[in-house]
């Protein structure tokens, strides 16, 4: 009986162990004994390791030595601080710090030479480090769902970045620094605080993609209308009630759009005066050629 009921007792522990939570891939491997530098998966093009969704609130030490990673994403967690070491991996080319609780980025993050790819999104940063900047090779940058208000002046020396994304965060102007950034292909400021655009935004003579839905902007500038690369501009959730007369110069826009991912002129829900809505109506030539005849009779 006694033997019995000690069987029955380990076989109800077994089942409890079994049906316990699964620890973190990388707390298993370390408590299995095996080498940190198992957890990296080698790709075709880069050396990678992924610890998304792990439920962290800070970094754990075993990263900082894993120096060969090229690709790290430490997104969906909840980390509070990416601590100095991070300058260690300088062989970093993509950096994924989205969905976090991070305040502020370390000035370290100056040190990843080869970063093309890093994103912030979803954090609580309030501002971005001048040092970023030294990130020569940076090319695509989301700052997105943050606080920022402001970025440092140094970013003019990011002259490869093609994409920024700094939609949902605190801006009441464009920053001047931006208009330097020539090779912007992409460029995401919705939900801001935005009221005006500058007519420095001529000098991105390479934007195909420009957003600024959901700001306070009451007008477009004419010298929006000299970037003919323009192959989607959103303007949809703003003030604006006329449109510069030079508009039917940007023929990359295909469309009226209302489909937020289509490409083409997105320009609902605006208080455009009279006879401008009757216009956008009947389509984005009679629109262009209703500007053209305008601007003809002035």
């Amino acid at each position: 009986m006694g033997a019995e009921h000690s069987k029955n007792q380990e076989r109800r522990t077994m089942v409890f162990l079994r049906k316990g939570p699964k620890l973190p891939a990388w707390e298993d491997a370390l408590l299995s004994g095996k080498e940190p530098k198992s957890l990296l998966k080698r790709g075709l093009r880069y050396v990678s390791l992924s610890l998304i969704m792990k439920g962290m609130t800070s970094t754990p030490d075993f990263l900082w030595g894993l120096s060969e990673v090229q690709k790290l994403n430490l997104s969906r967690n909840q980390l509070v601080v990416i601590p100095p070491s991070l300058g260690k991996l300088d062989r970093l080319v993509v950096l994924n710090l989205g969905g976090n609780c991070l305040k502020c980025l370390p000035k370290e993050i100056g040190l990843l030479r080869n970063l093309k790819v890093l994103f912030v999104n979803m954090n609580c940063l309030k501002e971005v480090p001048a040092e970023l900047s030294l990130c020569r090779k940076l090319e695509v940058l989301s700052l997105s769902h943050n606080c920022i208000s402001q970025l440092p002046l140094t970013f003019t020396d990011l002259t490869s970045l093609r994409k920024l994304n700094l939609s949902n965060n605190r801006f009441v102007q464009i920053p001047l620094c931006i208009f330097a950034l020539r090779s912007l292909d992409f460029l995401h400021l919705g939900s801001n605080r935005l009221e005006n655009i500058a007519e420095s935004i001529q000098y991105l003579v390479n934007l195909q993609i420009f957003i600024v839905e959901n700001n306070n902007i009451r007008s477009l500038p004419r010298s929006l209308c000299y970037i003919t690369t323009l192959e989607l501009l959103n303007v949809d959730y703003n003030a604006i009630q006329t449109l510069p007369d030079d508009l039917y110069l940007l023929r990359r826009l295909r469309r009226i759009a209302w489909n937020p991912m289509d490409k083409g002129l997105h320009i609902a829900h605006n208080p455009l005066s009279r006879p401008l809505p009757e216009v956008v109506e009947g389509g984005l030539d009679v629109l262009f050629n209703y500007l053209r005849e305008k601007k003809e009779h002035n």
